[in-house]
């Protein structure tokens, strides 16, 4: 199957129309309704099924021989943007996403596997503003990325307290932009002035690998490294300049996901009340330093073919979590959260069209036990600082002295089963 049918086809059914910035950058802070509840801890957990995403090493320290789950989360945005061109505009929509795992130990105890789907990154928005000249009238701005993994997983357990684990599977991403662009470093159209309508889509292979210790039998530590998921993704673009007309490009958009390391801790302070802290360094300077575009094989005859490099020079982030549970009687539980981390964004790529100047969040979960299933929400809001931008490092000027104000509400649910 082409990788564009495959994204297409995979992605779309697993995010539906899911479009909206996330956390730390564009990671979210947690792929299941429990994580998310504790502030997105989760590399010394082993009660969840997202254990496979975020330390496979995991799956051989579980307290049954196998685990099912199944859940999703509401991402809320509210975001706004002005400009000396638009008065403030605000954004408000819900996007849903969703996870599915399941892990299998072996009766000695020494090995598992696990297969699960989790859609831990993504990006978008939707304005329609007033662009420069010579646009004219409200015009749209949008913008879409996302990242899925399906994710097998192996672990093995060769001493009581330690375990190795790893995944190998599959990425997918979609990336969609919609609406003025100027064209930034092509030689001899540097500043050209375009409309541009893209679609691309791409796999690439992704991988993780973790270990878990458990120091005593109330403290477990975990390391989890997770590798970078680079796409070269193809589509189609329609572009229009004005006054010449449009034409349709094959395109292919060079696009990479960041590599993370990450350190965990989990403690039981008494049989009731569990703390948690993880740490995560992120390499978006390696990831967003650009886009990277090629426009071939056009339609009209009269436009040439071209590469661009859309500028990002994104900068590495650090993620601090730290979670808190207390278990009460009858398999209920109560979980608090929080995460900071910097923005990954200079001021001077800021733009409407990635939203990712979020810096901490707070969160609460609740757990219960009903008919041999788990159930669990969870609501994190995440915030950022207002973000003021002077002169863009954007050819075109379209986001000088421009304002933008990020945050997002998430509501996550959850059902799992041990057995």
């Amino acid at each position: 199957m082409q990788p564009r049918m495959l994204g297409a086809v995979t992605l779309t059914a697993f995010l539906l129309t899911c479009q909206s910035s996330l956390a730390d950058g564009l990671i979210l802070n947690g792929v299941s309704a429990q994580t998310i509840g504790r502030g997105g801890t989760n590399i010394a957990h082993t009660d969840n099924g997202s254990i496979l995403h975020d330390n496979p090493a995991a799956m051989t320290m579980m307290d049954t021989p196998s685990l099912f789950s199944v859940g999703g989360t509401v991402l809320i945005t509210d975001f706004d943007y002005s400009d000396p061109d638009n008065a403030r505009q605000t954004q408000n929509r819900g996007y849903p996403l969703g996870e599915l795992a399941f892990i299998r130990r072996s009766c000695d105890e020494q090995f598992a596997f696990g297969f699960g789907v989790f859609t831990p990154a993504g990006f978008g928005s939707q304005y329609h503003l007033q662009p420069p000249a010579p646009f004219s009238g409200p015009t749209l701005y949008k913008s879409f990325g996302a990242l899925m993994k399906i994710l097998p997983g192996i672990a093995f357990k060769p001493t009581d307290r330690l375990s190795i684990g790893a995944t190998a599977g599959l990425g997918v991403t979609i990336a969609d932009l919609e609406g003025p662009y100027v064209l930034q470093q092509t030689p001899g159209l540097a500043g050209t002035p375009t409309m541009l309508d893209m679609d691309v889509d791409g796999a690439a292979f992704v991988w993780s690998f973790g270990i878990m210790y458990e120091l005593s039998e109330s403290t477990r530590i975990g390391a989890t490294y997770q590798s970078e998921s680079r796409f070269h993704a193809d589509g189609r673009t329609l572009g229009t300049v004005p006054g010449l007309g449009q034409s349709f490009y094959d395109t292919q958009m060079s696009i990479t996901w960041p590599q993370s390391v990450g350190l965990g801790v989990r403690h039981e302070l008494c049989p009731h009340r569990i703390v948690s802290a993880d740490v995560i360094w992120f390499d978006w300077s390696g990831a967003f330093d650009s886009f990277g575009i090629q426009m071939t094989n056009p339609s009209n005859p009269y436009f040439p073919e071209f590469s661009d490099e859309f500028p990002l020079d994104w900068r590495d982030t650090v993620s601090v979590r730290l979670g808190f549970e207390q278990r009460f009687c009858c398999d209920r539980v109560l979980r608090l959260g929080y995460v900071y981390h910097r923005s990954p964004v200079p001021t001077g790529t800021a733009s409407p069209y990635i939203p990712a100047s979020l810096q901490q969040s707070f969160s609460v979960g609740y757990g219960w036990k009903m008919w041999g299933w788990e159930s669990n929400l969870a609501y994190m809001y995440t915030f950022g600082p207002e973000v003021h931008v002077g002169t863009s490092d954007f050819v075109g000027g379209d986001f000088d002295n421009s304002e933008q104000r990020a945050q997002t509400h998430a509501v996550a649910v959850s059902f799992q089963q041990r057995f």
